[in-house]
């Protein structure tokens, strides 16, 4: 098995696309069919996707751990990692370093949803 897909909601479709779209530089996928709310899909590698759901996220009014590896988290992998650390450094988005030791990192979106980016 692999995973086809990871979803996320978020408050803000404009807000989360200068995230992913933008700063992380995935392509959206405009041949998804209408879910019937406003949401987005982007590619990755291998036919995998995210998919973002505009919509009341309860887990927001929630304290999170500062650290992402200390919560929920999705991981990704990455050619270059310092690529990825200098564009959320001029973005001015936190991001903390791996405590197992390995070349990774986590960060959280415009929502609070972590995630992990491993340099492969």
């Amino acid at each position: 098995m692999r995973i086809l897909h990871a979803s996320f909601l978020v408050s803000s479709l404009e807000a989360s696309h200068r995230f992913y779209g933008e700063l992380l530089g995935l392509e959206v996928d405009m041949a998804r069919p209408d879910p019937g709310f406003p949401g987005l899909w982007y590619h990755l590698e291998s036919g995998q996707q995210i998919h973002l759901l505009q919509m009341h996220n309860p887990d927001r009014e929630k304290v999170h751990p500062e650290h992402g590896g200390r919560d929920r988290h999705v991981a990704f992998s990455v050619n270059d990692l310092g690529e990825i650390m200098s564009r959320l450094d001029q973005a001015r988005i936190p991001y903390t370093m791996s405590r197992s030791g390995r070349r990774a990192f986590f960060c959280r979106d415009p929502d609070g949803n972590a995630l992990e980016f491993i340099e492969s």
